[in-house]
């Protein structure tokens, strides 16, 4: 995955997988921004275990760190190399404090809906809500 994912980089298409049109790792991180997996690509489950959920056996956040990474390890003057001035995580607003708070604190954080403003205004229309809740919880995590 993480080859073909590197494709446009290395054919100079995109300078970053966040950029790199028509791959999946760009279908999973517009998702991902949006607090979902892609329906069409095989969801990532998490941790490998013994009675393990039908997906892939590890978590986004380290695919997204194993293509960074990989990229990285092409040498800068080579064609298909990432700059590492600045992490995935870092260029894509996510940061450790606040993934940690929503993996460990998620249900003592938040009750309904959660995501940045945009997000949330979008699925209140839809669910006709006249709050919306969980907003400066939200500012806060996802600013």
């Amino acid at each position: 995955m993480a080859y073909v994912d590197l494709n446009p980089i290395r054919a100079k298409m995109a300078k970053t997988p966040e950029t790199s049109e028509h791959t999946s790792i760009k279908k999973r991180i517009e998702s991902a921004k949006e607090g979902k997996q892609p329906k069409s690509l095989l969801r990532f489950s998490g941790s490998p275990r013994k009675h393990m959920p039908k997906g892939l056996p590890f978590e986004f956040k380290y695919y997204l760190q194993l293509v960074e990474q990989t990229g990285q390890c092409i040498r800068a003057n080579k064609r298909g190399s990432i700059d590492s001035s600045q992490p995935i995580l870092a260029r894509l607003n996510i940061c450790p404090e606040n993934r940690l708070k929503l993996t460990t604190q998620f249900t003592k954080s938040f009750r309904g809906a959660v995501g940045r403003e945009q997000s949330l205004q979008s699925y209140c229309d839809h669910v006709q809500l006249q709050r919306r809740s969980n907003l400066t919880q939200c500012h806060r995590l996802f600013a």
